[in-house]
């Protein structure tokens, strides 16, 4: 087999890094209004073009700016849409063992898109780099997912189908302007599929009148809308995952429930999907993944600091073979390594030789 020239690439990863301390003491003096917001920005570009430079030399293909500008991986973007404010944490997909819970999207006004959100992050990154810029987003769906209907407001909208219109006109406008910039490879973090597999969470929300089937139909629509209009230049993927906040989890489950409907309905290139503990399940759902896509298999884990035996990854990606060529196959982190500022707990030096070993097995197993 030959090396990909386009992405997805046989050895990917999700987009977060960690951040190094001086990004960390900078944001927290940019707080405290004790350096300017020009002065952040300063040592945020120091930071990504170290970071670009780690990305490179573990011998990746592609590289993202570790969401170095982020706070958290999905609230950053939405912020930057008017009409969407934080409000309270919620319990739907509480993490475990975690007492800091992240908190909830409330859509206040009318969701606009009134000036550039991160394409001026893209734009910088490109600049840094001749391999192939990703730029990560979440999806439409998070917006809704952890608040429901009463995290939008009734007043606003009595009725979710003008929501969600204005919700996908205001991607296609950012995603547009991405694309229009150069930008070749977007991936949408649309982690609610495989929180719908967890039986736990379909239980409440069946209990608040919410039909966890159609929900993920409706995500899956939403998700199309946002990227209708991209070009056939542009790259796109999806990051399935069941939560990455300090090294913990929020929900379980095969993917077995939505596997059917969502793989067959959204209609991005690449599947990025968790697959690095028991939680995931197995591989037996990707029976249902077309022949036009890939799939970006998450073997190896962001949320300790094991590294993983070569021949079990490579035992694993044969498993997944059985339902999806292998040509069609990645390799990648089972998603980020720091969804939010505070990173999971790991260094350094187990994110530096953990990319290192995917480009590795990558390398053994499609010659890439």
């Amino acid at each position: 087999m030959s090396a990909r020239t386009r992405p997805p690439f046989h050895a990917d990863h999700v987009g977060s890094l960690l951040r190094p301390p001086r990004l960390q003491e900078a944001r927290a003096r940019a707080a405290a209004g004790e350096i300017t917001g020009d002065e952040l920005r300063a040592v945020e570009d120091d930071c990504i073009r170290d970071v670009v430079a780690l990305q490179e030399n573990a011998g990746l293909q592609v590289v993202t700016d570790g969401e170095f500008r982020r706070t958290y991986w999905h609230f950053d973007f939405f912020e930057g849409f008017a009409g969407f404010e934080l409000g309270a944490p919620l319990d739907m997909g509480t993490f475990e063992g975690i007492s800091d819970q992240p908190p909830s999207a409330m859509v206040t006004a009318k969701v606009e898109r009134t000036k550039p959100v991160m394409v001026d992050h893209f734009a910088y990154l490109n600049g840094l780099t001749d391999r192939t810029a990703k730029i990560s987003v979440p999806g439409p769906s998070m917006m809704h997912f952890r608040a429901g209907r009463d995290g939008i407001d009734r007043d606003v909208y009595p009725d979710l189908e003008p929501f969600w219109e204005d919700l996908t006109a205001a991607y296609r406008a950012e995603l547009g302007d991405m694309a229009a910039h150069g930008c070749s490879y977007i991936q949408l973090d649309d982690i609610s599929y495989a929180y719908l597999c967890d039986s736990d969470v379909r239980a409440k929300l069946t209990s608040q009148g919410e039909d966890p089937d159609a929900l993920a139909l409706t995500y899956a629509n939403a998700l199309n809308d946002a990227i209708r209009d991209l070009p056939d230049s542009v790259t796109t993927g999806t990051h399935m995952c069941r939560g990455n906040f300090q090294s913990t989890w929020a929900a379980s489950g095969g993917y077995e429930p939505v596997a059917e409907v969502v793989f067959n309905t959204i209609t991005v290139d690449a599947l990025f999907m968790e697959y690095d503990s028991e939680r995931a399940g197995g591989f037996e759902p990707l029976r249902f993944v077309p022949d036009d896509k890939f799939v970006v298999l998450g073997l190896v884990t962001t949320k300790t600091p094991g590294l993983e035996a070569k021949d079990d990854l490579k035992r694993r990606i044969d498993e997944a073979a059985k339902y999806v060529d292998l040509e069609r196959l990645c390799l990648s982190p089972q998603c980020g390594f720091s969804s939010t500022h505070h990173g999971n707990k790991i260094t350094e030096q187990d994110e530096i030789a953990k990319l290192r070993l995917i480009v590795e097995v990558a390398d053994d197993v499609w010659g890439s």
